[in-house]
């Protein structure tokens, strides 16, 4: 009788961590570009770490930065791909970053066309400036920020993702463009966008993947792996390669551990800066 009953503890504890196993999570993506590119570039490395990791993941967007930056802050994602969890609205939440993009830090950058008449920050005082969202780091806080302690001026427009702003900024419907320095290169090759930067700020590692608190750690290292794995895997490789394509993202491609002391100067940004809410 009790060989019988230890059986099945044993089976129903296998079937639940099966069933677990099995359930898809959400995969959040912060808002750099429209939803529609968004997913042609994140699904099929979605696909791939499923079944690599055999934890099923499914993109989740917002409408807009904000929206989704709302999101992280109601611990709505599984896992995320942003820098927002480490606002200190959003910080208590307790995401954990597990991966980074292998890229080129990003800055935020005041950015106009090569042909403008405007070559200081000076020049800007009391014109029209694309911002991302106020959700946006590097592309509306840390710009921002730079502008209140420069004592500029501008009238924001707030477009919901990067791309939104660099295509005002494109057509002429505004001066200038806070913007994410890889999503500006990225669309400006992609565009052949001719554009002068103003302005850089310090660098920042690139946006993280992280895991929400309530993930299980087996799923959690599960997909962590599957995602460091794919540069080194022929089959990985060629998904990377496919979805860099759809936005001209130079290599090197594909992802590394990452901890969250290695972003503390973003969550040292939010601290101190002049810029409120998101």
């Amino acid at each position: 009788m009790l060989k019988r009953l230890l059986y099945c503890v044993i089976l129903v504890m296998a079937l639940s961590e099966s069933a677990l196993s099995r359930q898809t999570l959400s995969f959040g993506v912060v808002s750099q570009r429209s939803s529609v590119l968004t997913a042609q570039y994140w699904n099929p490395i979605l696909q791939y770490v499923s079944e690599k990791s055999g934890v099923p993941l499914q993109l989740k967007l917002g409408k807009n930065g904000q929206e989704t930056s709302a999101m992280v802050g109601r611990g709505e994602f599984d896992f995320v791909y942003t820098n927002h969890n480490f606002s200190a609205r959003n910080d208590r939440v307790g995401y954990r970053v597990i991966a980074r993009p292998i890229e080129a830090a990003i800055m935020g950058q005041i950015v106009v066309l090569a042909d403008a008449p405007f070559h200081s920050l000076a020049d800007l005082q009391g014109h029209e400036m694309a911002f991302p969202s106020r959700a946006a780091f590097v592309g509306y806080h840390v710009v921002m920020n730079a502008l209140l302690q420069a004592g500029i001026e501008v009238t924001p427009s707030f477009v919901s993702n990067q791309e939104g702003a660099i295509s005002q900024l494109k057509v002429g419907r505004v001066a200038a463009a806070g913007v994410n320095s890889q999503v500006m290169r990225d669309f400006a090759e992609r565009e052949n966008l001719r554009y002068r930067v103003l302005w850089s700020s310090e660098k920042y590692l690139s946006i993280p993947i992280s895991a929400h608190p309530s993930v299980a750690n087996k799923q959690v290292a599960a997909v962590q792996a599957a995602l460091v794995g794919m540069r080194s895997d022929p089959e990985g490789g060629k998904v990377l390669a496919a979805s860099a394509e759809l936005i001209k993202q130079d290599p090197p491609l594909g992802f590394v551990n990452a901890t969250d002391s290695e972003f503390e100067n973003v969550r040292r940004f939010y601290q101190t800066s002049r810029v409120s809410g998101e």
